[in-house]
Formats: C-alpha cells, sequence, structure tokens
C-alpha cells in the first residue's frame, strides 16, 4: 500500500424518474363547494322568513299592534315637521331687530343675523359662508326674481362712532363677487358709517351699500332690502359685468 490510503468511493443514490401528470384541479372542486355553501345560505334564509311568516300568522294582534303604531309615529314624525316649518314662517315674518341688539353681537353672529332677515324676505336659500378664506362674501342668498345677492358684512361694535367703512374694505368685494361668486347684486352692510370716498366708489363700481341708517330701516321694518336699494338690475335679469 506504500503507507497510501486508497479514497473509498461511496455509490451514487440516484434519484428516482420525476414522473410527470396533471395535477388535480381545483377549480371544480372550488366552484361546487360554493355552490353548496349558497344553498346552504339560501335554506337558512328561507327557513328564517318562514318561521317568520308563521309567528305573524300566529301572532295578528301583535302585527296590527306594530303597524299602528309605527302609523302614529310617522304621523306625529310629519305633523311636528310641518308644524315648525309653519312656526319658522311666522318667526320669520315677525322679525325685527333695533341697532341696539345689532351692536352687541358678535360678528359673526351678526352675519347670521343678516342671514335670517334675507330668509324673512324671501330668500329660502340665504346662507351664511363667512369665515377663513371667504373671497368677501360673507352671506349669500338668491332672492324671489332670480338675482343672486352676495353681502359682506361689517360689524362695528361702537356703531356709528367706531372704524368707518372705507374704499380699502370694498376691494375685495368688488374683485370676487361677481368673478368668484357669480353674485348679480353685491352689497357691503354695515351697523357703523361707510365714507364719502367709498360711497363714490361703490357707485363707479356699481356695488351696493347699507350704513346703519338703512340698516336700522331694514332690521326694524318688514320691506324687503331689494325695495330699500337703489339702481338695482331689473327683475329676473341679471346685472352685466
Amino acid at each position: 500500500m506504500n503507507g497510501r490510503r486508497r479514497s473509498v468511493r461511496r455509490p451514487v443514490r440516484r434519484r428516482p424518474p420525476r414522473r410527470y401528470g396533471r395535477r388535480p384541479r381545483r377549480g371544480k372542486s372550488h366552484g361546487l363547494e360554493q355552490v353548496v355553501l349558497a344553498a346552504l345560505a339560501a335554506t337558512v334564509v328561507l327557513g328564517l322568513a318562514a318561521a317568520a311568516l308563521r309567528w305573524l300568522v300566529a301572532h295578528p294582534r301583535t302585527v296590527a299592534a306594530v303597524l299602528v303604531v309605527a302609523v302614529a309615529g310617522a304621523g306625529a314624525w310629519a305633523w311636528r315637521r310641518r308644524e315648525a316649518a309653519r312656526w319658522e314662517q311666522v318667526r320669520a315674518s315677525g322679525l325685527r331687530y333695533a341697532l341696539r341688539q345689532l351692536d352687541v353681537l358678535h360678528h359673526r353672529a351678526f352675519e347670521f343675523t343678516v342671514r335670517d332677515l334675507m330668509r324673512r324676505d324671501g330668500c329660502t336659500d340665504a346662507r351664511q359662508v363667512g369665515g377663513h378664506g371667504d373671497n368677501g362674501a360673507d352671506v349669500k342668498a338668491t332672492d324671489p326674481y332670480g338675482r343672486r345677492w352676495v353681502i359682506q358684512c361689517k360689524h362695528r361694535k361702537d356703531g356709528w362712532a367706531g372704524k368707518p367703512v372705507g374704499t380699502p374694505d370694498l376691494h375685495v368685494l368688488n374683485g370676487t363677487g361677481r368673478q368668484v361668486h357669480g353674485g348679480d347684486i353685491l352689497v357691503m352692510l354695515t351697523n357703523g358709517r361707510i365714507t364719502a370716498t367709498a360711497v363714490d366708489f361703490a357707485q363707479s363700481q356699481r356695488l351696493h351699500l347699507v350704513d346703519r341708517h338703512l340698516l336700522a330701516e331694514w332690521a326694524g321694518g318688514s320691506r324687503p332690502l331689494w325695495d330699500l336699494l337703489r339702481a338695482l338690475p331689473p327683475r329676473g335679469r341679471q346685472e352685466g359685468l
């Protein structure tokens, strides 16, 4: 052997040959399971429906009582809704504000008050839209003649003695009232006063002004705002740009 070890070769294990056959399809069995489950669900539903029908037949008085209660509840709900709408009309028709009431309001409450007055006059869609990013509109409404109103409100705690509304206050309304809000009638409304230069600017730009005196007549009376303002677009027509 000459001191050398002979390497012993291990026998190579041969893997059994692969058998290529068709795998069992699961589609048919899966579809069959779905059909069986659907059939079971339908059976359960039909059973419950049959049981409910038998119970209804066996307890006709209970069914009649439930129907009577349901009909009575629906009738009471409809009656309350009609009454609420009627009282809202009564409240709106008699809505009046004195200047001292308007002066003590928060500026946001002042906007809601203007909205309520527009609703009183027949603008059923009047809404308060003032807030951050309002683009110069605090109240928007459509009058009974189809004209769209955009109103910007300036509340002054000191009333007539407060800071007057000037031309810069009108710039935003003039720039966005028609182009952004699609208004036909643009109004600057305040419980204070308006400067003479602002009056001239408003006339040149077809803006409408409501100062403290005109506000007192509108809020404390019964005439709609369009009967108190001058140079409005014709009823049923939009004011041209």
